[in-house]
């Protein structure tokens, strides 16, 4: 039996890259997926629509929804999870994605971006698990699985072996940290009401559309590459598994499991948690 047959999930920003990617995994295992994206059609010259992803998954013969709400608006994402479940029944699965990020100095970074970061990165998954969680510590069942970054780390000292950019990326960073805080802080306080809640974070680069400026830091640095497989993969586990409070990376999360990288479409095993990244494949 499929990981996640009969079940549905709501994806934040997953008209492409890693939200996408684990829309189209999930949706391989059986569950039913509404898929989040700031809004319809073309955006800033990135591949990829949220009516093509929709399409594409529906085209495997899945069930598939596509929702536009701009994450960052705290009035639009009122009625996000109600609209899912409008569409796909009571929700089994959140996966807060969408995120937003500035690249510039931290001593920079104005109080309008700084705001804007935080709304979306911060409050806006905090906002999603608030609405869904009511509905799954009824049903005494749930999974709720953010999505961070390994920017939340500390820069170690001495400053010189820490990476290059490490210091322009604080704001984003910052970000979440609050978000990997908050996250264990739900999980402890539903423990025990049969809703699992943890934060993943890809361990190396995942070359997406969005981030085809470290393109060529990944073609120097090959081993700072992964493939988007495994963030989708490492989703899958934990949104199919018993894992709590986890604040843990792609790679070490699977290590730890034994477990194995697959295709999107679940068809093909790709490799262990050691499988390379390809700097030259197209961004997800």
């Amino acid at each position: 039996m499929a990981k996640l047959e009969g079940k549905t999930a709501l994806i934040t920003g997953a008209s492409r890259g890693i939200g996408l990617a684990i829309a189209q995994r999930f949706a391989a295992e059986g569950a039913a997926v509404a898929l989040c994206a700031s809004r319809a059609g073309a955006h800033g010259g990135l591949r990829g629509t949220l009516e093509e992803a929709v399409a594409g998954i529906e085209a495997r013969g899945a069930k598939a929804v596509g929702l536009a709400c701009d994450l960052s608006d705290a009035a639009a994402r009122a009625d996000l999870v109600a609209r899912a479940e409008a569409a796909l029944g009571p929700l089994d699965i959140l996966v807060n994605n969408a995120a937003a990020s500035r690249v510039q100095l931290p001593s920079e970074v104005s109080t309008e971006h700084r705001s804007w970061m935080f709304e979306l990165n911060v409050n806006a998954p905090v906002d999603l698990a608030q609405q869904v969680l009511p509905g799954m510590r009824r049903r005494g069942s749930g999974w709720i699985l953010n999505i961070s970054s390994a920017t939340s780390n500390q820069p170690a000292v001495p400053y010189r072996d820490s990476p290059q950019a490490a210091h322009v990326v604080t704001a984003y960073g910052a970000t979440k940290a609050a978000l990997d805080r908050y996250t264990q802080g739900l999980a402890h306080e539903v423990a025990g009401d049969g809703v699992f809640i943890n934060t993943l974070a890809p361990e190396s680069i995942v070359l997406t559309s969005g981030a085809e400026y470290v393109r060529d830091i990944a073609r120097r640095n090959p081993d700072m590459l992964e493939p988007v497989e495994m963030m989708a993969q490492a989703a899958l586990e934990l949104c199919s598994g018993r894992h709590v409070g986890q604040v843990t990376y792609s790679r070490r999360f699977l290590h730890s499991i034994a477990g194995f990288v697959y295709s999107l479409d679940g068809q093909q095993r790709l490799g262990d948690a050691f499988l390379p990244g390809d700097p030259d494949a197209p961004g997800a």
